[in-house]
């Protein structure tokens, strides 16, 4: 028989406990960007290029937008989760950030023009959005079978810098960082 014995807390160092919680915070941080949430792309690739057509007729290519970042937000009206992240995005980044080197795209997966221009009137969003025919946009990033809410975030080199999956105040705090920073 094999006796394993761990040592009490009481005998553990201080500087040991500290450096554990540090190891463990740091790997789930790196765990929440790195572990597979659905996304076909990853965090230093450059982002595939597309085309879309906004609700209000202009035409978006994200290549043509390199010196800035950009933020991808991929979206649906039956998506309850991008309901509860919309306002946040509206108010903590499109609103503070619109006047900058910053864009921001909704991308509604899979929904005809008229279901996603009655759903940006509903949200109160006036940051774009365009619909994704067949999620064509979307599976260039994400499994076609992947859930939404995701936003990626894509410096001013075409490069991704952050993945988010579904709406989780620390990462949306975080990823609001990343944007800060990226536009200093």
């Amino acid at each position: 028989m094999l006796i394993i014995s761990y040592p009490s807390m009481k005998h553990l160092n201080a500087n040991v406990i500290v450096n554990l919680l540090l190891i463990l915070f740091f790997s789930l941080n790196i765990y929440s960007q790195e572990v597979d949430r659905g996304y076909i792309v990853q965090i230093g690739q450059p982002a595939p290029d597309f085309t879309l057509t906004t609700t209000d007729g202009k035409t978006f290519k994200l290549s043509e937008n390199r010196g800035k970042v950009v933020m991808i937000q991929f979206t649906a009206s039956w998506c309850g989760v991008c309901r509860k992240e919309m306002p946040h995005i509206e108010k903590e980044i499109w609103n503070p950030l619109k006047e900058k080197a910053f864009i921001l795209i909704g991308v509604d997966r899979d929904e005809p023009i008229n279901i996603v221009t009655g759903f940006a009137h509903k949200m109160k969003i006036t940051y774009p959005l365009a619909p994704d025919p067949g999620a064509e946009v979307f599976s260039l990033y994400a499994k076609k079978e992947a859930g939404i809410t995701r936003n990626v975030i894509i410096d001013q080199e075409g490069k991704i810098v952050f993945l988010t999956r579904l709406y989780e105040e620390t990462e949306f705090n975080t990823m609001k960082e990343a944007i800060n920073k990226l536009l200093q």
